[in-house]
C-alpha cells in the first residue's frame, strides 16, 4: 500500500510540473519578438518598418537602433558588412538587406502579399523596387561624401556621377509614375513602398525642389501617403 501511495504521489507531481512546464514554454514563445536594428533617417530601414505594418506584424517587433559608424555595436556581427536594416527573427537568423527583409515578411505573411507572385506582375514590382533602391543608394552615397570628406576635397566628378542616377532614376519615375490602383483595399508592392521612400529622403535630405521639378511624383507621394498610413507613421525623426 505505502508503494502504491509513493507511486500515485509521484503522478500527480509529474501531472502537476508537465502543465506547468507547457505554459512555460508558452509563455517563452509567445512573448519571443522579432528585432530590426534600424536607424529613423535611413530609407531603407523605412521600407522595412512600412512593410511590417503593412503586413500585421507591429505587435512582433522590436525596434532598436543602430550606430553603423561603431566598431563595438553588435549589428557588426549581426551582419557582418555592418549595415542597417537587419531583422532578426525569433530563432536568432539575421536577415538582411531590405529586399532580402521584405521577402522574408512576406513569405511569412502567407506570400503574394506585396511581393507579386506571378509574373508579368513580380517582375515589374522587383524592377521597381531596384529602381528606387538605386535612388536611394546615389542620394545616401551623396550624403557620405558630405559627411565624411573636408569641403575643399569634395570629389566634383563623384557627386556628379551620383547626382546623374537620381536625375535619370527621377525622370523615369515622373513619366510613369506607378499606379496605386486597388490600394486600399489591397497592399502596395515593394517597388511602390520603395518609391515612397526614395522620395521621403530626398525630402529629408535634400533640397525639396525635386517636387517641383516632378510634379506627377509629388502628387503621388501624396496620394501613397494618403492610402498609407504607415508612411506618416515612420516620418524620419532626424
Amino acid at each position: 500500500m505505502a508503494r502504491r501511495a509513493r507511486a500515485d504521489a509521484a503522478a500527480s507531481a509529474l501531472a502537476m510540473f508537465f502543465p506547468r512546464c507547457a505554459r512555460a514554454r508558452h509563455v517563452e514563445i509567445s512573448t519571443a519578438m522579432m528585432i530590426l536594428r534600424s536607424a529613423s533617417p535611413s530609407p531603407f530601414a523605412r521600407k522595412v518598418r512600412i512593410a511590417l505594418s503593412l503586413l500585421g506584424f507591429d505587435s512582433q517587433v522590436t525596434i532598436e537602433g543602430a550606430d553603423t559608424g561603431s566598431p563595438s555595436d553588435t549589428l557588426r556581427q549581426q551582419n557582418p558588412l555592418g549595415k542597417i536594416p537587419v531583422l532578426i527573427a525569433e530563432d536568432g537568423t539575421a536577415y538582411y538587406d531590405s529586399r532580402v527583409i521584405l521577402e522574408y515578411l512576406d513569405d511569412r505573411a502567407g506570400g503574394d502579399r506585396i511581393i507579386p507572385r506571378a509574373a508579368p506582375a513580380r517582375f515589374s514590382a522587383l524592377r521597381l523596387q531596384a529602381l528606387c533602391d538605386g535612388v536611394m543608394d546615389a542620394s545616401i552615397l551623396t550624403v557620405y561624401e558630405g559627411r565624411w570628406r573636408a569641403a575643399d576635397k569634395h570629389e566634383p566628378k563623384w557627386l556628379d556621377h551620383q547626382a546623374g542616377k537620381v536625375f535619370r532614376g527621377l525622370a523615369a519615375l515622373e513619366a510613369a509614375p506607378p499606379a496605386l490602383a486597388g490600394v486600399p483595399p489591397g497592399l502596395p508592392h515593394v517597388g511602390q513602398i520603395a518609391l515612397a521612400c526614395a522620395l521621403g529622403y530626398r525630402d529629408l535630405r535634400f533640397d525639396p525642389t525635386w517636387r517641383n521639378d516632378h510634379p506627377r511624383l509629388a502628387a503621388w507621394l501624396k496620394d501613397f501617403a494618403a492610402r498609407v498610413p504607415a508612411f506618416a507613421a515612420t516620418t524620419p525623426t532626424a
